[in-house]
C-alpha cells in the first residue's frame, strides 16, 4: 500500500507534479474522486467570503478535474480503466443558498457522463454517483436512517452500481428521491420549498456566527 499526501484546497502545479511523480509506473484501474467542500450553512452567494468561492471552485472542480488529467493517460494506454466522481443531489435541481456548491455539483456530473460517451469506445469508463444524504461530518449527520444510509452502507451499495450506467444514484431511498423531485414535484415548488429550508437553516447559522463573535 501506498500513501500520498497533498492539500486539495491548494492543488496547483506543485501539487499535482507531486501527485503525478508518485503515481508513475503504477498500474491503476480505478480512481474515486471524492472530495469536496460546501457553504459553511446555507447562504446567499453574496455573503460568501471570496475565501468561501476559491474554496468551493478549488476544492470541488479543480481537484476532480486535475486528478483525472493526471491518471486518465495511463488508462487509455492500457485501454482500460474506471473513474468514479461523487456529485451531490444538489446538482440536480435548483438550490437556493446553496447556488455555488449545486453548481460545481453539476460540472461534475456533465463532466463524467460526457467524458464517459468520450472515453468508453477506448475501453476507460467514468461513472457519477449522485448521493443524498449520508452520515457524515460535511453534512453534519451523525445518526443513519432509511434515507441516511452509513458510509459503510453506501459504499456496498455504490459498488454494486459500478458500471451501472454515467449517473447513478446508488442508495434505494436516495433513487426514490430523485424520482419524486426530479420527475413529479413541479419545479417551481421544489424551489420554494428548497428556498423555505434554506432560509430557516440561513437563520440559525447567522445567529451561531453573531453568537461566536460577541464570545
Amino acid at each position: 500500500m501506498k500513501t500520498i499526501v497533498c492539500d486539495y484546497s491548494n492543488f496547483d502545479k506543485k501539487a499535482q507534479e507531486h501527485v503525478a511523480s508518485n503515481l508513475a509506473g503504477l498500474n491503476i484501474a480505478i480512481l474515486v474522486n471524492n472530495v469536496g467542500v460546501s457553504y459553511p450553512f446555507t447562504q446567499f452567494f453574496s455573503e460568501l467570503s471570496d475565501q468561501d468561492v476559491l474554496n468551493l471552485i478549488e476544492m470541488n472542480i479543480n481537484s476532480t478535474t486535475w486528478m483525472t488529467r493526471i491518471v486518465l493517460p495511463g488508462m487509455e494506454q492500457k485501454k482500460k480503466g474506471l473513474i468514479v466522481n461523487i456529485s451531490s443531489a444538489a446538482s440536480q435541481q435548483a438550490s437556493p443558498l446553496l447556488a455555488q456548491y449545486s453548481a460545481a455539483k453539476s460540472y461534475i456530473e456533465k463532466f463524467s457522463s460526457s467524458l464517459d460517451a468520450e472515453l468508453k469506445g477506448k475501453g476507460v469508463r467514468v461513472q457519477c454517483q449522485v448521493p443524498y444524504w449520508i452520515v457524515s461530518k460535511l453534512a453534519k449527520i451523525r445518526t443513519a436512517s432509511m434515507f441516511v444510509p452509513t458510509p459503510e452502507q453506501y459504499v456496498r451499495a455504490a459498488m454494486g452500481y459500478i458500471g451501472q450506467g454515467p449517473v447513478v444514484s446508488p442508495w434505494w431511498s436516495h433513487r426514490l428521491l430523485g424520482w419524486f423531485q426530479n420527475k413529479v414535484l413541479p419545479e417551481f415548488l421544489s424551489e420554494k420549498m428548497t428556498m423555505s429550508t434554506h432560509l430557516t437553516i440561513r437563520k440559525k447559522g447567522m445567529a451561531k456566527r453573531a453568537s461566536a463573535k460577541t464570545d
